[in-house]
């Protein structure tokens, strides 16, 4: 029965034949020609896409994008030991790489839009899960290369390891004098090279193609070191970089949890809030009466509750109108929250008065029952909302529960149930006798 499930998970059976899948890793490993003029028109349209934030053109260059070619040729050229398929392929990926970045920083050099959207910016700090993402992509990508049941394969890894657009985020970065874009783009554009090569190397070994044998052992020795300390050192920052984006991560969800549950002071209004998690600090902004220190002292106690105690907590005072300069610009700011303020207040002013309201008539009425009726021992009235199986909505009336020395006879009770009703103004009066 194990053995039926393993087979199940087998390769072999559907792996295509090396005279096949060989010339064809070799052909989509070289750039000239048609896979030349493909790189150049996807960089554009990548270039494109990052300038003017358009997920879908992205997409659409990812899918045009040759790029895969040279990095699975690498990594089937170490798996195979074929030394000529290693140098063609990574000739062509250098002059790939060469042709991205020179084609995005002109473009962007000359395009009139400088701004850095979400598109440009999502490809800036590469972590672990992108090193998962293009493993996982690469193994998908080989197997779908090497087996004869390719199915649409190839375009959802082309997606998933996205290699185009972090390279010309990285000419971007060039062309607008940003290093921090260019080196994180282009880091995230050798984790994707990389850990691509290696699914691919994995692959190729499991598939048992067969190997070339070295002239010299020691340099297919050398070869393989070379490969595992360039995975080894792509992969360690992206550890640190996945570590500190989770850690960045939390102290945002827990000082989101701190400002809703504690940054409540009475008379003032919060305008806006910043968490910087890299600097692991909090700035709160209160419009309204002056705060005094006893009770920020009081809100920065309450950090250690929130495991916040190792932050920075800045409160800024509200807008007032004796600043000088810019004084209408803060009216305006501060005019909005006054304004909801103010509205609540009346709100809440309303309700209760309300409620106080019906407490005086309910014991007014009460005491006028006891005086119309001497067998009343008590007398309870409480506003209510009635509903029915006929209609959706509720209607207002009264509950009135009375607790009398003898029974109320039909006629009795009708009389109290008119009098209620004339006395509460209620045409919904409902009575329960006790």
């Amino acid at each position: 029965m194990n053995i039926k499930i393993f087979d199940k998970f087998s390769l072999l059976n559907e792996r295509e034949g090396f005279d096949v899948v060989g010339p064809n890793i070799e052909k989509d490993a070289s750039f000239e020609g048609t896979n030349l003029w493909i790189l150049f028109f996807a960089i554009l349209v990548a270039s494109l896409g990052l300038n003017v934030n358009s997920t879908a053109v992205v997409i659409g260059a990812m899918l045009l994008s040759p790029l895969m070619g040279p990095i699975v040729g690498v990594g089937a050229g170490v798996a195979l030991n074929d030394l000529h398929l290693i140098r063609k392929a990574s000739g062509n990926y250098l002059f790939a790489v060469g042709v991205g970045l020179t084609a995005s920083t002109i473009y962007f050099f000359v395009s009139p839009i400088r701004d850095a959207h979400a598109e440009i910016l999502s490809r800036t700090q590469p972590t672990i899960y992108d090193v998962l993402i293009s493993l996982f992509g690469g193994f998908a990508g080989i197997i779908a290369v090497s087996c004869r049941q390719k199915g649409n394969v190839i375009a959802g890894v082309a997606i998933a390891t996205a290699l185009m657009p972090p390279l010309c985020t990285a000419g971007y970065g060039l062309a607008t004098g940003q290093l921090k874009f260019f080196f994180g783009a282009f880091y995230l554009y050798l984790i994707n090279s990389v850990f691509i090569a290696a699914a691919t190397i994995i692959t190729v070994h499991l598939l048992k193609y067969p190997k070339k044998k070295y002239a010299d052992p020691k340099a297919g020795k050398r070869e393989r070191n070379i490969i595992w300390a360039i995975i080894f050192c792509t992969l360690i920052p992206s550890l640190y970089l996945g570590y500190d984006i989770v850690q960045k991560n939390k102290f945002t969800n827990r000082a989101t949890r701190f400002i809703d549950a504690e940054a409540i002071f009475p008379n003032d209004y919060l305008l806006k809030y910043e968490i910087d998690p890299g600097q692991k600090k909090i700035v709160l902004t209160f419009g309204g009466k002056k705060i005094t220190q006893t009770e920020i002292d009081g809100l920065k106690s309450k950090q250690k509750f929130y495991e916040l105690e190792n932050s920075t907590l800045e409160i800024r005072q509200g807008f007032t109108l004796t600043t000088g300069t810019g004084n209408q610009v803060q009216v305006t700011q501060l005019s909005p929250a006054i304004m909801q303020n103010e509205e609540e207040r009346i709100r809440l002013k309303t309700k209760i008065d309300s409620i106080d309201s019906q407490k005086k008539l309910s014991s007014q009425v009460a005491r006028e029952l006891k005086i119309q009726n001497p067998d009343l021992v008590e007398a309870f009235i409480q506003p209510t909302l009635f509903t029915n199986d006929t209609s959706q909505s509720s209607i207002p009336g009264f509950l009135v529960l009375v607790n009398t020395k003898k029974h109320l006879k039909r006629r009795e009770k009708g009389i109290l149930n008119d009098w209620l009703r004339l006395r509460l103004n209620s045409d919904s009066v409902k009575i329960v006798v006790e």
